[in-house]
């Protein structure tokens, strides 16, 4: 078993939960979700994003507008959805506690 493959799995975890997490604070273009996401070590590509940015919004916790850009074609700007702003609550308090149980379980000592 290689480890490279158990880190990949375990970010395409919690992808999501940081798109949404990215989005937070306001509407962002899918160049500078993935830029923040890279910068964070998420190691993701163009095209791990689009799908979940569509499967996101077609889950109605995003939403999106188009802006003419200067520079190229128009460009696509998400945003939650006040279901995506609920839905992320849940996700951070459930985060706090997925992060509490595996802190508990790795770090007690083995007694037997």
């Amino acid at each position: 078993m290689k480890i490279e493959n158990t880190k990949a799995q375990m970010r395409k975890g919690v992808l999501e939960f940081c798109i949404l997490s990215v989005l937070k604070d306001g509407e962002a273009y899918t160049s500078d979700i993935l830029e923040t996401l890279k910068d964070a070590k998420m190691l993701v590509v163009e095209g791990t994003i689009y799908p979940l940015l569509t499967r996101l919004k077609n889950a109605g916790l995003l939403s999106y507008r188009w802006e003419e850009s200067t520079s190229g074609p128009p460009r696509k700007y998400y945003e939650l959805t006040d279901t995506g702003k609920l839905f992320l609550t849940e996700l951070n308090d459930t985060w706090a506690e997925l992060q509490q149980a595996v802190n508990k379980v790795t770090s007690e000592k083995n007694t037997k």
